[in-house]
């Protein structure tokens, strides 16, 4: 619920009714509104982290005990949190944040991030990993390799909130921060860290600390981190799927490494971009033709809110390679590509319409680098397999083989 005593803003990215940045938003307040739908939002790990973070701190250099605790965020949302699980040492003191995502389906929802703060002689502030935070093993990623895989907005909202602690409490020696998550470890099995070479545990992530349910932006920003890796790394060459079935296909059929592929998710367009951005020499998006045959029409975000003419589009074709009327009726009511396939195969118009669709295709993605880089595409079907491929597929799919 929104406290109407307190100034309100449009959110311009996510047309959400957010509370001024003077406002305090306890757990569960926020929302934004997306489709129609009024849904929560929550907060990062990076700011459960700084919260812990700085309530620890607190309770060391004053002595008291912090039942909840306030936290700006980049995003210009202050919390107000619940401060979990108080343990006092021999100078430190741990304690914990429940990690809420609103309604984003994230799998660190309800996971204690914690944060142990200690004395140090040394007048500054060191922060690290503990247990269940993973540790970086490959360059590329915002931390060096060996670091703790704690990213660089969480790190400066923990340091300076620890900064504050210390005026308030006119405090001028160290401090030392570990954040730990006990269960990162096994929740990390079910993200994409072992491939980034994050190891052992979980990120601490976020660069508002908010959490916006569905973000586009947050896939994106994934995609863009495993794209700047291979990058960094040497890479000229990248191989693109948008998702589970293009990676089984190049697993059972190409003679590469499956995890060598980036996933697009719906986001092809945008991964052409940042394929562009980082200097890439070429890029060969591999894929089911119920997602390729979309870009033949102009759709370089292949998610079916934005539409869904899979049908329409080969239907087109196959009506421009000579596919009589009635065929390309037929093809209108069919419920699946595979079924227009056979079709095609039926009245043997399937080469000639499916190589003038990787035709289309090649245009509109070499049309979206605009020539900066070499970009190609092969399509298959669960069904039928291999279908098509654009003029430098092959070409592409050796140099990265080469890589």
């Amino acid at each position: 619920m929104i406290d109407m005593s307190s100034p309100l803003r449009m959110d311009k990215q996510t047309s959400a009714i957010l509370p001024g940045r003077d406002s305090i938003v306890r757990q569960g307040d926020r929302y934004t509104i997306k489709d129609g739908k009024k849904l929560r939002l929550g907060y990062t790990t990076g700011s459960c982290a700084a919260a812990a973070a700085k309530a620890a701190a607190w309770m060391l250099l004053t002595g008291g005990k912090k039942e909840r605790i306030l936290l700006d965020t980049p995003k210009g949302i202050r919390l107000d949190l619940p401060v979990l699980q108080i343990e006092r040492g021999v100078g430190s003191v741990s304690c914990a944040i429940e990690k809420d995502s609103g309604d984003d389906p994230d799998v660190t929802k309800g996971t204690l991030i914690f944060a142990s703060v200690s004395y140090l002689e040394s007048p500054e502030i060191i922060i690290d990993g503990g247990e269940g935070v993973g540790r970086v093993t490959k360059r590329g990623l915002d931390q060096p390799v060996g670091a703790a895989a704690i990213n660089s907005v969480p790190r400066r909202m923990i340091r300076e909130n620890l900064e504050e602690i210390c005026r308030m409490t006119d405090y001028h020696g160290g401090l030392s921060v570990t954040i730990s998550v006990p269960e990162g470890e096994e929740i990390a099995k079910k993200t994409f860290n072992a491939r980034l070479g994050i190891l052992g545990g979980i990120s601490i992530l976020g660069t508002t600390g908010i959490v916006e349910p569905m973000s586009e932006q947050a896939l994106i920003d994934t995609i863009r981190v495993e794209l700047h890796q291979r990058r960094v790394n040497g890479a000229d060459y990248v191989l693109l799927t948008p998702g589970n079935y293009g990676f089984d296909y190049i697993q059972q059929n190409i003679n590469i490494d499956p995890t060598a592929a980036v996933m697009t998710s719906n986001f092809v367009g945008d991964t052409l971009d940042i394929c562009k951005e980082l200097g890439f020499r070429g890029a060969l998006l591999i894929g089911h033709i119920g997602k390729l045959v979309k870009i033949a029409g102009g759709m370089l975000n292949t998610h079916s809110k934005y539409g869904d003419c899979r049908m329409e589009i080969l239907a087109a074709y196959a009506g421009a390679s000579g596919l009589d009327a009635s065929s390309v009726s037929d093809i209108l009511s069919c419920a699946t590509c595979d079924d227009a396939i056979r079709i095609l195969d039926e009245s043997g118009m399937r080469e000639r319409t499916l190589e003038r669709l990787a035709e289309r295709i090649s245009f509109i993605i070499n049309n979206r680098v605009n020539g900066a880089i070499k970009t190609g595409a092969i399509l298959f079907s669960k069904q039928y397999g291999f279908l098509c491929e654009t003029k430098c597929a092959r070409l592409l799919l050796r140099k990265i083989s080469e890589e």
